[in-house]
């Protein structure tokens, strides 16, 4: 995928100028409220369009101000979940489900895509295929409308922040569907969020939004490590690791993941033995020893060297850790980097508290498949 456009709006002096390369998996769009992120899911699925700009997705055309080319909504082949369900009230589920289908793929062979069975399988919903949008909870609304997207065949999905408006729970359950399309379903995703949980659980790659321009674009494990998430999250970031299902712990509740970093305890799992995770490690979280702990709580103890140290706008230093090949970031003041007298190639050691971790920020391992489908804005 890729873009490069300019759009005026109607906001004052706001103006959306925006260029990014997006490879296969799930690109996170990710910034402030206001930032510009629903506006550029808008004009990719054609319901605002910029005064000037390209956008490409799968090597196909779909706008070229330049070139007179503008391919309407309906024929983008372009699948939107927006922040509500947005399901036709007067329809049931079956019936809301064959919309996008007969609605927007009709007559559409160019790419079977999934079936309806496909579908309703994937996203577990056969249940409710003859209830009506009302008898339907936040979490069970967003699955049919992920089922009407995915039916209308789309070359790519768009994703407006659609947890924004669920609970804890209905979020636990609609986060393992959105890992399930993102790794088996060959689909390309743009999902916009300003949650860095939600980011580092799902991105492979993020594109950080700042008052209508690109303030960072690249792999989500870089910038999430580096800390380039905008002035509102740069406290925020950390170390992604993918990591596996070691053994659990029932007596002490914890769970222990093994992975290139070494060995982590973390809150227990509801996952088997030998599944793969992604979890992420927040660089406040991080407290380094120059001696091996002793007499300390944290059951996480990693030994690494000092790779690097920088200074962050705020006062603070990002010490970048080597820990058994893994590059694991800690956030430290000035004053106990000054009193560890920490320098590249220093021996060190990373704490990590097992509470540190969420069990719900910890998702299943990256992407496995996925499309190769490009998209250029």
């Amino acid at each position: 995928m890729s873009l490069r456009f300019e759009a005026a709006l109607a906001r004052g002096a706001f103006r959306l100028d925006v260029a990014f390369t997006a490879p296969s998996g799930l690109t996170a769009l990710f910034g402030p409220s206001g930032s510009g992120k629903t506006t550029v899911i808008d004009c990719l699925a054609g319901l605002a369009r910029p005064d000037r700009g390209r956008i490409v997705v799968d090597g196909r055309t779909l706008l070229d101000t330049q070139g007179g080319i503008a391919i309407p909504v309906h024929r983008r082949r372009i699948g939107v979940v927006f922040q509500e369900a947005r399901l036709l009230p007067h329809l049931s589920v079956r019936q809301n489900l064959d919309y996008g289908r007969r609605f927007f793929a009709r007559g559409d062979a160019e790419s079977p895509g999934l079936g309806f069975d496909d579908v309703v399988g994937l996203l577990g919903i056969g249940h409710l295929l003859a209830r009506r949008p009302a008898g339907l909870s936040g979490g069970e609304g967003q699955r049919v409308a992920i089922g009407r997207a995915l039916l209308s065949r789309p070359r790519l999905l768009l994703m407006d922040e659609p947890l924004a408006a669920l609970d804890a729970a209905r979020k636990a359950e609609i986060l393992p569907l959105i890992e399930r399309l993102r790794d088996a379903a060959g689909l390309p995703i743009v999902y916009v969020s300003h949650a860095v949980s939600e980011v580092a659980r799902l991105a492979d790659t993020l594109v950080v939004l700042e008052a209508g321009r690109v303030a960072a674009a690249g792999p989500a494990e870089t910038l999430l490590r580096s800390g380039e998430l905008g002035p509102e999250h740069a406290a925020q970031g950390g170390s992604r690791l993918d990591m596996v299902v070691a053994g659990h712990d029932s007596a002490s509740g914890l769970t222990r993941l093994s992975g290139a970093v070494g060995t982590l305890s973390v809150p227990r799992l509801d996952r088997a033995v030998g599944t793969a995770v992604r979890l992420l490690v927040p660089a406040r979280d991080v407290l380094v020893a120059i001696e091996i702990p002793v007499g300390l709580s944290a059951r996480n103890v990693l030994a690494g060297t000092v790779r690097d140290l920088a200074p962050l706008g705020d006062g603070a230093v990002r010490v970048t850790l080597a820990c058994g090949g893994v590059a694991l970031a800690a956030r430290l003041t000035q004053a106990s980097v000054r009193d560890l007298a920490l320098t590249p190639g220093r021996p060190v050691f990373a704490v990590v508290k097992s509470v540190a971790f969420d069990p719900q920020g910890i998702g299943t391992g990256g992407s496995t498949g996925g499309s190769t489908a490009p998209v250029e804005i």
